[in-house]
């Protein structure tokens, strides 16, 4: 039988396959592309189960323990170590001695959990578990937020009694997958200087209620506890308020201090290592974790659409300008103690150091270095307090009230 195809439609059909499979390839990678960018998403607003136990243990004896060096295991100071998937707490200290491979650590104390046995963990700033371990009075508080009550510490000022109030209070406010025992290093200076310290948990923090979606909002919707934390300290005797947020906490404080029905009362806000600019701070981790910029980019529009929310399971997409305090610089009328490290490894200071610029008027900028993330208590806690106690002696003097107003950031 005859051949009849042209061998010129012989070719046209392989040309017209090799066409096809091309873009059948292209599809493929563009669906790859898109399922990642929602998987970066979706890791962005979810709060994680487990935490990356980066550091392995070497071995311990009594009074120190052996880490592989990182550069959280290399940084001087005072450090929780977490240890089997959080079953574990250990204290540790100062470097005593290293060789290439392992770093040795001062022991202080295992708090709970085998550490002889242990072979893998994480460095924390937490330090303290409790306000027990500060050795101050305290008081277990519930704060009435929109999802329901969400447990507090409060612990009154050095001088603070029933007859002679001071009326200064601190809303210390943690970062993002953390929890309140973060804040509890900021106690003591705060205590010293006169004031109520009330640590609040927050939607989603594992200890206040939980959104019915069980996503961040970065600080765009937390910020509604912490109003609720403004008024619980106005109802039992606040009339100065400064506000303190650590890393997303730092999000999340300027959120309520721009928006809350009582601007009059915050005095001041302290920022440890803050969100000022998410953008800034995702397109930093993006590219650390090698992630090509267009997924970066789709993923910030996943979060921000409300079509997004479908592939996020966010009740209402984040509004990330409104998060974006460089750009809103203007917006800010409080003074500002902004304290970071240069070399924060999770948070750049760029956005600080940006926003500290545009603002010199009010924002006081301490910058550190070697630190790390939300760790600079721990790298070096005199400096740290000092820091702090001087900025709260001039506060008083710096600002006398302001009025009602609303963020004008859309």
């Amino acid at each position: 039988m005859a051949n009849d195809k042209h061998p010129d439609s012989v070719g046209g059909t392989i040309a017209t396959a090799i066409t096809l499979g091309v873009v059948g390839l292209a599809a493929v990678a563009s669906l790859a592309s898109a399922a990642l960018a929602v998987v970066v998403a979706r890791s962005v607003v979810t709060p994680p189960r487990t935490r990356d136990e980066d550091i392995r243990i070497f071995g311990s004896t009594e009074t120190t323990v052996t880490l592989s060096r990182t550069l959280d295991s290399l940084t001087p100071g005072l450090y929780s170590l977490w240890f089997d998937q959080d079953r574990g707490h250990a204290r540790i200290g100062e470097i005593i001695a290293m060789d290439v491979a392992s770093v040795t650590r001062e022991l202080i104390a295992v708090d709970f959990g085998e550490l002889a046995t242990a072979s893998r963990g994480r460095f924390s700033g937490w330090f303290y578990l409790g306000p027990t371990e500060l050795g101050f009075d305290y008081t277990d508080v519930h704060i009435t937020t929109p999802l329901g009550d969400a447990p507090a510490w409060l612990i009154p000022a050095e001088a603070e009694s029933v007859e002679e109030p001071t009326g200064r209070w601190v809303i210390q406010v943690h970062g993002r997958a953390v929890r309140r025992q973060e804040t509890l290093r900021a106690v003591p200076v705060f205590r010293a200087a006169g004031y109520t310290s009330l640590l609040v948990s927050y939607r989603n923090d594992g200890d206040a209620p939980r959104s019915a979606d069980n996503r961040y909002g970065l600080g765009d919707s937390e910020w509604s506890d912490i109003e609720s934390a403004i008024e619980y300290a106005a109802e039992n005797g606040a009339t100065e308020i400064v506000l303190m947020g650590w890393s997303m906490g730092g999000a999340t404080v300027l959120q309520a201090a721009s928006r809350t029905a009582h601007p009059e009362l915050i005095s001041g806000i302290i920022l440890d290592s803050p969100v000022v600019d998410w953008v800034g701070v995702l397109e930093f981790q993006g590219t650390s974790m090698r992630i090509p910029r267009p997924i970066r980019r789709v993923a910030l529009e996943v979060i921000s659409r409300k079509w997004g929310s479908r592939l996020t399971g966010q009740a209402e997409p984040i509004n990330l300008a409104r998060l974006d305090w460089v750009a809103r610089s203007a917006d800010l009328d409080l003074p500002i103690l902004l304290l970071h490290s240069s070399d924060d490894g999770y948070v750049p200071a760029d956005g600080s150091k940006a926003l500290a610029a545009a603002r010199p008027d009010i924002i006081t900028y301490d910058e550190f270095t070697t630190a790390r993330h939300t760790k600079l208590w721990n790298f070096d806690a005199p400096r740290w307090n000092e820091a702090i106690s001087r900025w709260l002696r001039v506060l008083p003097t710096a600002h006398k009230g302001r009025s009602p107003r609303r963020s004008s950031a859309s």
